[in-house]
């Protein structure tokens, strides 16, 4: 070559300028959605990321810190002691919680499904586990959904200039109605008297009949607040992921500051350091009895998404390395905190409520969803600017109503769109469709929680499906996981993915103390079971509705040994022991620890190096063979690569012009023969 050419100069600014794109050298996610051989035995799912780790934890956060924190907290407190309710709380908290929570999370993440698919592939014969805690989601949304609609109504009645549950002066008030007066005077005390909250939420919002069997009359201004209420959950996550992810910025956020806001008002009012002790002062009696045991037990369940599917949802959406443990710490922290703030909170207002009214602890507190209709409404019209703390009470209820709702419906959403992908895009069409009819047919099962028999519905549904149910399944999520796919494969799963096994804690739990202590507590609960009541045991529900509340948790029960048959007997092999061997085994291999694909390039990937690529023309056009050259030769700290002397001497031995020379950046895998071969030559 006639020219000096300074190599190093000269490569270094093509390779500035051609570099090629990071996605080129390295692509972590594969999108493609295996539609092809129908006996293949796992295709990862098309589905969304989230936008950022800080909206999973949001989300997770959001559904544990909900309505479970609010109203059933509170209420499980009172009816198993006061403060030794926080004992047991703690210890199922460590035991089941935090564990679980650990394992649901490692599970959605590393199969990238819904509770059903992601149960189906590690263990087929439990596959139905996975069912039914949709089967649960489902049903808990139908009457989750009716919160909403009484907390709409609660709140535009807040605007008001006069709240209607301050006073006996409306029409729908009895003679029973009576206000506690604050100054010597003549009004005597009824018999049986009530508050005025108490009959506004029952007579004016509720029209509650003497029973669960006026369940064909509807309350048109509950269907009316039932609506707009799935109207605000079909917008919210119509676009999956996408749209709830952002929504959540708010609703699981604002609620905290609201939830400290009434703290500090709650430890202000009169009477709140008598509500304080009950809180804190364990009666030590109760602590040997199992319903305190259980009462904790579904309370963990309950805040933390434990068998509901919703974490494993949750996690489904997570980028393959994400960490699993400071997410697990992350929810277990803050569900913990803001259940003992929220006591606090709910106590200190009681407190006053008996103190008000010269009466005791156990008179105030009333069971199901008066705790927050009744409870909390009667403290606020006692405050000074009622009206706007109604407005931001209410507001807090939606927007907690509105984070346990989203993980019910979306663990539903999830797992019908992993099922039948087909099916969707053919019949449906998109997403946002099949969100609309799951939030039609929810609305439609919540029409009878509308009627005036609606709150006995309630309260029954509630007792079989969030106390019942909860425990059966929870224990066959971990028997299936950690004790038939395994402790120590699902250990390596999150080694794969995190880089680091899980402590010894998580494992000791996962195979021996939490299905122990859930099994030991499933036991008990069947042993000491009571049927379910209303109103502080005052209405004892007839035999019919008992019947049809365990034929509801039996919809979801008998997911598992139908599924176990059915899976049996497709199962492969010619013995019994074959086909149960083959039904356990994971529908899975082990999955890239890169990019969690389980057939991908990513060895190949790891490999590939930039390569410059120099191609010339002879006299006639016709282009030459190329020549590769490294990228490191041009990185003088290092020694691997061709050396520049090398590279001009064969430019200047082809004798080429350097005005006929194409450059370009290309990455190849080294093994490549046709890299080798023009190596060599060089």
């Amino acid at each position: 070559m006639s020219n000096t050419i300074n190599t190093i100069d000269f490569t270094t600014l093509v390779f500035v300028l051609f570099r090629p794109p990071e996605e080129y050298l390295y692509d972590a996610d594969s999108d493609e959605d295996d539609q092809g051989d129908e006996d293949s035995s796992y295709s990862k799912p098309i589905r969304y990321q989230w936008a950022n780790k800080l909206q999973f934890v949001l989300a997770c956060v959001g559904y544990s810190v909900g309505l479970g924190s609010v109203w059933r907290f509170p209420y499980l407190c009172y009816k198993s002691g006061g403060g030794v309710f926080l004992i047991p709380y703690f210890i199922s908290m460590l035991v089941c919680g935090v564990p679980l929570l650990y394992m649901e999370l490692a599970v959605g993440q590393y199969t990238g499904r819904g509770p059903i698919g992601a149960l189906g592939h590690l263990c087929p014969l439990f596959k139905g586990t996975g069912l039914g805690s949709v089967v649960i989601s489902f049903l808990m949304s139908t009457y989750y959904s009716v919160i909403i609609a009484y907390g709409i109504y609660y709140f535009f009645t807040s605007f008001k200039s006069k709240q209607p549950w301050t006073d006996c002066d409306h029409r729908w008030n009895t003679p029973n109605c009576w206000v506690h007066p604050r100054s010597d005077s003549n009004n005597s005390k009824p018999i049986n008297p009530q508050t005025p909250s108490e009959e506004f939420f029952e007579i004016k919002v509720l029209q509650a009949g003497s029973g669960i069997d006026q369940f064909f009359q509807l309350r048109w201004e509950l269907v009316a607040c039932l609506i707009c209420a799935w109207v605000l959950v079909y917008f919210a996550i119509w676009k999956s992921i996408k749209s709830s992810g952002r929504v959540r910025y708010f609703t699981a956020t604002f609620p905290f500051l609201l939830i400290l806001l009434f703290l500090a008002k709650s430890l202000t009012l009169e009477g709140a350091d008598k509500g304080l002790r009950y809180f804190f002062k364990p009666k030590w009696g109760l602590l040997g009895e199992s319903k305190v045991w259980v009462n904790a037990a579904a309370q963990t369940f309950n805040s933390m998404g434990i068998a509901f599917g919703s974490m494993i949802s949750f996690a489904s959406y997570n980028k393959y390395n994400n960490s699993i443990l400071q997410d697990t710490i992350a929810v277990s922290v803050v569900n913990l905190v803001t259940s003992l703030l929220v006591g606090i909170f709910a106590f200190a207002t009681i407190g006053n409520i008996a103190t008000e009214h010269n009466t005791s602890i156990e008179d105030v507190i009333t069971d199901g969803p008066g705790l927050i209709f009744v409870v909390y409404p009667q403290a606020i019209a006692q405050m000074p600017a009622s009206n706007l703390w109604a407005i931001l009470f209410f507001f807090m209820l939606l927007c907690l109503a509105l984070n346990s709702q989203f993980a019910t419906v979306e663990v539903v959403v999830t797992s019908i769109h992993d099922g039948f992908p087909i099916w969707i895009k053919k019949h449906l069409m998109c997403h946002e469709i099949l969100v609309l009819v799951i939030c039609i047919i929810s609305l439609i099962f919540g029409l009878p929680y509308v009627t005036k028999s609606g709150i006995y519905f309630f309260q029954l549904m509630d007792h079989y499906t969030a106390t019942i149910s909860k425990m059966y399944l929870a224990f066959f999520e971990v028997v299936a996981i950690a004790w038939v796919y395994g402790g120590r494969r699902l250990s390596r799963n999150v080694k794969t993915m995190t880089g680091k096994h899980p402590g010894w804690y998580f494992k000791f739990c996962w195979v021996i103390a939490t299905p122990l202590m859930i099994f030991a507590l499933w036991v008990f609960l069947l042993i000491d079971y009571a049927p379910p009541t209303y109103n502080n045991d005052y209405y004892q529900y007839p035999t019919w509705a008992i019947v049809l509340g365990w034929i509801v948790t039996s919809v979801s029960l008998l997911c598992i040994p139908i599924f176990m048959v059915y899976v049996f007997v497709k199962a492969p092999g010619e013995s019994l022991f074959e086909k149960l061997t083959n039904s356990m085994k994971p529908d899975m291999d082990e999955k890239c620890p890169k990019c969690g694909d389980l057939e991908c390039d990513c060895i190949i990937e790891d490999n590939m190096q930039p390569m410059l690529v120099l191609q010339s023309s002879d006299s006639k056009g016709k282009k030459t063979e190329p020549f590769y050259i490294p990228i490191q030769t041009f990185d003088n700290n290092k020694s691997n690569g061709i050396p520049p002397q090398n590279f001009t001497n064969n430019l200047e031995s082809q004798n080429l012009p350097s005005e006929s020379i194409n450059i370009h950046v290309e990455t190849v895998p080294p093994s490549d023969s046709s890299v080798s071969s023009k190596e060599s030559k060089m």
